[in-house]
């Protein structure tokens, strides 16, 4: 995926059949109430009763290639209609008031305030004699920006998005530091929203510019290299009023110069006969190029233009653009220059990645140069640092690093401090050091310096932690998926833990635009783990961990593999005794939440519990709406009639079945999520409500001046996860012992520093 899409599908995305309730109640009808199942486990706490909001059914009835569908509930897509207001409030109501009746949840939020509160980094960069990079110092709503002229000396602060709003709800959306080190270009986005505000920053004196560009999504910001403008790309003003809901179409390439007004910002490129491709600007090291790749939503093929830079003179309607990779052929990444000799990674036939050189000046395919060849592991990215390739390949959804000399010969190997998750290694071809960092599952982020010439890294910023790493262990099995594939799992639990077959686990997945999910730190499953919780992650197909055969192996028709394999690693766990059906809770988010919405519509038995967040649950409509156009290249649109009945199938809205047992559920999605539209979850937790035949709740919780996710401030994080563990807990008939929370925040005092060492890690067959 095109680097305009990355945080559209990660994260995502980085990234997303009968008819619906046909025999639920009417609307006049009286709601029942709702108790815990009598088989629940005896350590539930007492049972609580509650009714749900009533929701109005209407008779809304759409054709799709002459199929009758029901949509009793489309009146939910109005997301400020006083209507749909009122409801809101309503389930907002009974769900609040549901979890605050769990006694384990404020000594969840505390324990979770505590471990959240604990100084983290980012990786550092350099531009002109400047080093940047944030910090977060612990318990802060965002990560704040800091200048070194070197790496020793006394940072200070260049932007702090908390002072931006009380409440942590304007976030810091994008960013870009000038050539020459002194003018910094930042986005903000408000409530979660994907839409950026530009502004322009004096590093030196921590002043703003009177520039502010608007109507921004998407985009990066690419200076010029005499650090007099930049490249970035928006879209038309929204009408009135549809900020949240139009449809994001005809995206333009503009060029603004430091002290004009956006209205003299000059159009670089638009394409009036092409609605829906993307544009994304990078300018060459050297200066003298624009290369701009271009794609369709998040589809990863690509094609590459380009047109030379003269000095001053930006304005690219006057020059044409040299359509180098014309065809959406294959997915092409350019990664720096040699003269007219572009480097790019690429997918063409080598579904796992290479590198290739193509000289300008001779374009055709037959003199394309291999640098670098597709490899057993897939090729994830490559930066072009210090005259060599430094190239991070996924084996089994783990990170390996490569350095290759700028012929393609492999120069060495890095070795890393354990079995994770790399990132990083910005820099320019003259640099002669850059940074990267390392995770884990119970390691945070450790920040290393890397001396491209020698080889040595070395620990540049490492977190002080209240807990112990070493007293949490990860192995990783292969598990047999329906059709036979073997699809990867990661299971991290507390160290000594043995499956009994009742341990309370929860099972978390994605699956889906080439997004690879890889080993990583998180305080909220750590907070899960630290209450005798395992913490399941099933590599599925779709996603990303093993090129470009497997991300297509769950897309569009084939998309069913991607709910057999979660099934199937769910399966295996219970097989396995790692768990029961009783003990064990699934979860994912965006396209992941699709994922859970599916199948627990397909096996709601095999799970007590799910937590679908932000989903795409109307896999009939999701394309009508905001950027939901460019995820039908991994769904494809009900508009294909072929697709329609394999949408149809499998969509979470469209396969609710009344009289059904589902698990309990607690939905989550935000008012002002203008990504996945929170209709979807609105009219998916209307349908299972009124569908549900057993007595787990049905719940949304329901976040205001939120969004998608990005950006989310550090205060809604500990409190969703709070809900979301304390839901957990109750449903799963889990035994916490909260006593040890004071003897664990001891260690806060203590400010446990762990070494860089290898972490235990086992993989089996």
């Amino acid at each position: 995926m095109c680097r305009v899409f990355q945080g559209l599908v990660c994260a995502l995305l980085h990234l997303i059949l009968c008819c619906v309730g046909a025999c639920a109640p009417r609307a006049d009808a009286p709601r029942p109430l709702v108790e815990l199942p009598s088989s629940a486990p005896p350590a539930v706490a007492s049972q609580q009763q509650l009714r749900y909001p009533e929701t109005k059914r209407s008779d809304h009835v759409d054709e799709y290639h002459g199929v009758t569908i029901v949509d009793p509930y489309r009146w939910l897509e109005g997301l400020d209609s006083p209507d749909t207001r009122a409801w809101i409030a309503a389930q907002n109501r009974v769900t609040f008031d549901y979890l605050a009746n769990i006694p384990i949840r404020e000594s969840i939020r505390r324990r979770a305030t505590q471990l959240w509160n604990f100084e983290r980094y980012g990786v550092p960069f350099r531009e002109g004699h400047r080093y940047f990079f944030t910090k977060n110092d612990g318990l802060q709503n965002h990560n704040v920006l800091y200048m070194v002229d070197a790496p020793s000396d006394t940072p200070r602060v260049v932007l702090d998005p908390n002072t931006f709003s009380s409440d942590g709800t304007i976030a810091l959306n994008g960013m870009a530091v000038s050539p020459s080190g002194e003018l910094l270009a930042y986005a903000l986005s408000n409530s979660g929203s994907d839409w950026q505000e530009w502004k322009i920053r004096d590093v030196k004196s921590g002043t703003d510019r009177a520039d502010h560009l608007l109507w921004s999504k998407f985009s990066r910001a690419e200076w010029t290299k005499d650090s007099q403008g930049f490249f970035y790309c928006r879209y038309d003003e929204p009408s009135p009023g549809q900020a949240l809901a139009q449809l994001n179409y005809f995206q333009k390439l503009y060029y603004h110069r430091v002290g004009t007004p956006q209205s003299s910002d000059v159009l670089v490129y638009e394409r009036r006969d092409q609605k829906d491709w993307e544009f994304d600007p990078i300018v060459t090291e050297d200066g003298k190029y624009l290369v701009m790749e271009v794609s369709i939503g998040t589809d990863p093929k690509t094609m590459v233009f380009y047109r030379k830079l003269r000095k001053g003179q930006h304005n690219g309607m006057a020059a044409k653009m040299t359509e180098l990779l014309p065809l959406f052929d294959a997915k092409y990444v350019f990664l720096g220059n040699a003269g007219p000799i572009f480097w790019f990674r690429t997918d063409l036939e080598a579904p796992r990645g290479k590198i290739v050189a193509i000289d300008t000046r001779k374009p055709g395919r037959e003199h394309w140069k291999t640098v670098v060849a597709q490899a057993p592991e897939a090729l994830r990215t490559v930066s072009v640092v210090g005259d060599r390739f430094v190239a991070v390949y996924l084996e089994h959804a783990h990170s390996h690093v490569k350095v290759f000399r700028l012929d393609g010969s492999l120069e060495r190997e890095l070795e890393l401090p354990g079995i994770g998750t790399v990132q990083g290694f910005p820099g320019k071809q003259s640099d002669r050091e850059t940074f990267y960092a390392f995770e884990s599952f119970t390691r945070p982020s450790t920040i290393y310096r890397y001396d491209v010439a020698s080889g040595k890294s070395e620990v540049f910023r490492t977190p002080k932690l209240a807990f112990d790493p070493l007293a949490y262990e990860t192995r990783q099995v292969f598990v047999a998926s329906k059709d036979g594939t073997k699809v990867p799992m990661f299971i991290t639990h507390k160290r000594g833990l043995q499956p009994d077959g009742q341990l309370p686990t929860y099972l978390f997945g994605y699956g889906g635009f080439n997004v690879a999910m890889t080993p990583s730190f998180s305080v909220a499953n750590l907070v899960w783990m630290e209450m005798g919780g395992v913490y399941a992650l099933a590599n599925l197909r779709g996603g990303g961990e093993y090129g470009e055969q497997w991300h297509r192996a769950g897309t569009k028709e084939n998309k069913q593999n991607v709910f057999d394999d979660f099934i199937a690693a769910a399966q295996w766990l219970i097989a396995n005794r790692w768990t029961s059906p009783q003990r064990l809770a699934i979860g994912g988010r965006s396209n992941g939440g699709l994922l859970v919405g599916a199948v627990i519509t397909q096996r709601p038995e095999l799970f007590r519990a799910a937590l679908p967040a932000v989903g795409v649950m109307d896999m009939l409509r999701f394309h009508k709406f905001t950027i939901g156009w460019a995820w039908v290249s991994d769904y494809g649109s009900a508009d294909d009639p072929a697709m329609f009945h394999v949408l149809r199938a499998y969509s979470p809205y469209h396969n609710i079945k009344p009289g059904t047992r589902y698990p309990a559920t607690l939905v989550t999605t935000a008012d002002h999520d203008d990504r996945v539209v929170p209709g979807h979850s609105y009219k998916f937790a209307a349908a299972l409500q009124a569908a549900q035949a057993g007595g787990a709740p049905v719940l949304i919780r329901i976040d205001v001046k939120a969004g998608h996710g990005a950006g989310k401030p550090t205060t809604k994080l500990i409190d969703e996860w709070t809900d979301s563990w304390a839901f957990l807990v109750h449903e799963l008939g889990m035994q916490v012992d909260t006593t040890a929370y004071s003897t664990q925040q001891s260690l806060l005092s203590k400010a446990l520093q762990y070494k860089a060492s290898n972490l235990p890690f086992r993989v089996h067959p």
